[in-house]
């Protein structure tokens, strides 16, 4: 999808209009670290399967290289994303594990 400057410019606009409320992080709504691990590994899953789905397409003849391409390092930039929170998360519980009582 090409954005343009006037698609910027009205999103930033529409943005910018809304209150302070509706821009919040879900966790100031009351929702927890648990919705929030699983709203980003659901997002994760979906940037996964819209880049097999570009590819998919391109070899059935129905999309652009530039839209397969794109899709495509995206999902590679979130699954990368993705396993260094992975490692994070797996070096700082080895961490607390490794500290003396």
């Amino acid at each position: 999808m090409p954005v343009t400057f006037s698609t910027a410019a009205s999103a930033y606009a529409r943005a910018a209009a809304r209150p302070v409320a509706a821009i919040e992080p879900a966790a100031a709504k009351g929702a927890g670290f648990a919705d929030l691990v699983q709203q980003a590994a659901q997002g994760t899953v979906g940037s996964l399967k819209a880049g097999e789905q570009a590819t998919m397409n391109a070899i059935a003849g129905n999309a652009d290289l530039s839209q397969v391409v794109t899709a495509v390092s995206n999902a590679e930039v979130t699954l990368q994303a993705a396993v260094a929170v992975r490692d994070r998360v797996i070096q700082a519980y080895l961490d607390i594990i490794r500290m003396p009582i």
